[in-house]
């Protein structure tokens, strides 16, 4: 039997079994011919168990041997195409289901692409990773063994009862009582240990959660001694769990015990008054042998028909968080500027190639369908803008700078100032309030996210490396760099040495976002990856604080060679970074207090000052 599960019913049934239709509707002849084959398959066994009453009746009776054997393989070939059936509906409807969740689990994916950051700020990592999961299994196993068997079972039930009716009506009364106890017993079993099915996924997280935190934190609670206080609470989260499971596990466990006694007694209750009909002359010994064959086979598909209609509810409430996900508002992009490869004619004007050449122009085509070609060289500016999550909470207050192609521009200011916001807005990652970004003189909202972002190059103090060689990781920075490009990259960040240094140099495979490199070499390769695609803006976010200062100064020289005619902004804690920036804006709650360079700001005496000489401390 099927265990319960502890999923809630879905909150809107018909909207979600309305576009589940929708996938269904594309394999709709497989569907039927599922369909059709489970019928096949239940009237087999049902017209089979039927068969019996002419073979005792007619031949056994009789003594027709002869007869009987004819009968005999009749029905051996009825149950043979009973069993044909289930093969043939069990292999489509494995083929079916996977061309079903393939394309659920394919449209999930490629929305998921589509929504705004904002959307992944709200909901959490293991909440999103449940979709593609948990959800999708759930479909998968409703489509494979639910959807056939609620079917098998409902025209196993009905026809069952129709065949007692047929063959006895006065003794089908006894069975019918019996299954209404059944059933009553099931759905009072199943309430009860769905409710404690439900508490069990509960405590379950719970507990993973904790012992997630316990084990990634170890190195914190050993410091802190707080192993005894940790283990109470784990031990109280585990008592929850244990009270929850064994009452689900009992109230479960009862259902098959229960509902076997009461179908053996059933069969002997049956078989006594049935046999006292016979000895009466009420009945014919083929009539009863039929009966009592199909009263031992009524009990197990009421059964399943319960369990299944409870598993296609869990994979509709599966479906419903998945459809759900997929009605999310997707990124708006308005923007009809596009960025092209280019090359420069002799006179000067640009004519767009499809071939990389390393140079770039924001393609605008006019009203009047004519098309004009912007160099791309990274002039960014703010003017008046403002920004906020929240109305009542303000981010970033009327802000105006400019940067220079080829200028470094540094922002420092405490936590939660807008340093990094205003690094999100360039790339659109969140849309401003009021206000204008300007790049290369062109509005941001005109020109298109994907094309926008392919001109910025971002390295974040997170990094994150995907399972692949190190080529690899470096290449996802420009997928049409060569080894060679890779390996130069790698040397002017000074990420060649430690590379050259591992087992595989840059055929070193990576696994678990990098795990067996240090922080500090990972960041380099990140570092490699943004300067791969030589953009004409580059952002470094924190970028080099998991690197020495030894380090840092060597990767500095390279990105300054990198970099020439290059817009560079940077966020950095540590004020050594910043020093050579061409303009530093000093940010406090989402207003630019101070600007300058270096020199300039430490004469001012300011916030930089009392920074850069340890009177004040970033917070």
């Amino acid at each position: 039997m099927a265990r319960d599960v502890g999923y809630k019913r879905p909150k809107d049934t018909k909207k979600t079994l309305k576009r589940l239709f929708y996938y269904l509707g594309g394999q709709k002849v497989s569907i039927l011919c599922v369909a059709f084959l489970v019928i096949v398959s239940s009237l087999a066994n049902i017209m089979g168990t039927y068969l019996l009453k002419p073979i005792v009746n007619d031949y056994i009776v009789p003594m027709d041997i002869k007869g009987l054997i004819g009968m005999l393989c009749f029905m051996g070939g009825m149950y043979l195409i009973g069993v044909g059936a289930t093969f043939g509906y069990n292999q489509l409807m494995v083929r079916t289901t996977q061309k079903i969740v393939g394309k659920i689990r394919k449209d999930l994916f490629e929305h998921t692409q589509k929504l705004p950051l904002s959307y992944f700020d709200t909901h959490t990592h293991g909440d999103l990773m449940s979709r593609f999961t948990n959800d999708v299994d759930t479909i998968t196993e409703a489509f494979n063994n639910s959807f056939t068997l609620l079917i098998q079972s409902f025209i196993m039930v009905t026809g069952t009862i129709i065949m007692l009716i047929v063959l006895d009506f006065r003794l089908s009364a006894i069975v019918i009582f019996f299954m209404i106890l059944m059933f009553l017993f099931i759905q009072y079993n199943g309430k009860r240990s769905k409710k404690y099915f439900q508490q069990q996924q509960k405590d379950l997280g719970s507990i993973n959660g904790f012992i997630e935190e316990m084990v990634a934190g170890q190195k914190v609670e050993k410091v802190f001694h707080h192993e005894e206080k940790d283990f109470e609470e784990f031990c109280k989260r585990n008592e929850s769990l244990r009270r929850a499971s064994t009452k689900a596990l009992t109230y479960s466990g009862m259902m098959v015990p229960v509902i076997v006694s009461l179908s053996y007694f059933n069969y002997a209750v049956s078989a006594c008054v049935g046999g006292l009909f016979a000895l009466a002359g009420l009945t014919d010994l083929g009539s009863l042998s039929s009966y009592l064959v199909y009263v031992r086979q009524s009990a197990m598909p009421m059964n399943q028909f319960t369990q299944q209609v409870n598993f296609l509810l869990a994979a509709l409430s599966g479906a419903e968080r998945i459809f759900d996900m997929m009605e999310e508002e997707v990124e708006i992009d308005e923007g009809k500027t596009i960025l092209c490869s280019v090359k420069e004619r002799e006179g000067g004007s640009l004519e767009e190639v499809k071939e990389y050449t390393g140079n770039f122009a924001w393609k605008r085509v006019d009203s009047d369908g004519k098309v004009g070609y912007i160099p791309l060289k990274g002039d960014v500016r703010f003017k008046d803008v403002v920004f906020y999550y929240k109305k009542e909470k303000v981010i970033l207050n009327h802000i105006s700078l400019y940067a220079k192609p080829g200028q470094k521009i540094a922002f420092v200011g405490s936590t939660g100032a807008g340093k990094t916001t205003i690094i999100n807005l360039i790339n659109r990652f969140y849309e401003i309030i009021e206000g204008s970004i300007m790049y290369d003189g062109i509005d941001i909202r005109e020109i298109k996210k994907d094309d926008l972002r392919r001109s910025l190059s971002m390295v974040i103090q997170d990094t994150h490396l995907f399972t692949g060689t190190i080529s690899d990781n470096i290449r996802y920075g420009r997928l049409d760099a060569t080894e060679e490009e890779i390996k130069r990259a790698a040397k002017i960040v000074n990420a060649d040495s430690f590379i050259r240094r591992l087992p595989n140099g840059y055929q070193t495979v990576l696994y678990s976002d990098g795990d067996n490199l240090s922080q500090g070499q990972r960041q380099l390769l990140a570092i490699a990856r943004a300067a791969i695609s030589r953009p004409p803006v580059l952002i470094l976010d924190e970028a080099t604080s998991s690197i020495d200062t030894r380090t840092e100064k060597l990767i500095e020289k390279g990105m300054d060679f990198l970099m020439q005619d290059r817009t560079v902004f940077v966020i950095a804690h540590r004020l050594s970074t910043v020093r050579n920036a061409r303009a530093i804006m000093v940010l406090e709650r989402g207003n630019i207090i101070e600007r300058g360079d270096h020199q300039e700001l430490l004469a001012q005496e300011g916030r930089y000052y009392q920074l850069y000489t340890g009177q004040f401390h970033l917070e």
